[in-house]
């Protein structure tokens, strides 16, 4: 089974929009990289990431580095090396464990620079809004 550590080297985040402006409607682009895989002398990986957080317009930008650190069995760790040679994505549990370390950081930065945090926060319905309906038209099963 495979384990990851994942550790942050390197936070850099800035706010470029003046505070006494109001942020105006924004589209928030967000990329996780791996930028490389190294084996190491006690069979682990070594995964190299980097978080780019982008707002548009450009009111700030969050930048998160660091490496993930796998372990796992012998032959694990040898498939996800291959896989990377020939250029294949890294294994989902590398990018999620990655992705649950930044995400939850980059939302404390943002929280920091007063601005909207990276990832969509849940909405919560008004108490006195109905469901929306969810049966499909043309179609009547209440008989």
């Amino acid at each position: 089974m495979l384990r990851v550590n994942v550790v942050i080297s390197n936070i850099s985040a800035e706010r470029y929009w003046d505070i006494r402006k109001p942020i105006p409607p924004i589209q928030i682009n967000t990329n996780i990289n791996v930028i490389g895989m190294e084996k190491k002398q006690d069979e682990t990986l070594e995964v190299p990431y980097i978080l780019s957080i982008a707002y548009n317009p450009s009111i700030a930008q969050i930048t998160i580095k660091g490496n993930a650190y796998v372990n796992g069995e012998k032959d694990e760790i040898d498939k996800i090396i291959k896989d990377y040679e020939q250029k294949k994505p890294p294994t989902q549990i590398i990018i999620q464990s990655i992705s649950n370390v930044v995400f939850i950081e980059s939302v404390s930065i943002s929280r920091t620079l007063n601005i909207p945090p990276p990832i969509p926060l849940p909405q919560i319905p008004e108490a006195n809004t109905k469901p929306p309906n969810t049966k499909p038209q043309d179609r009547d099963y209440s008989r």
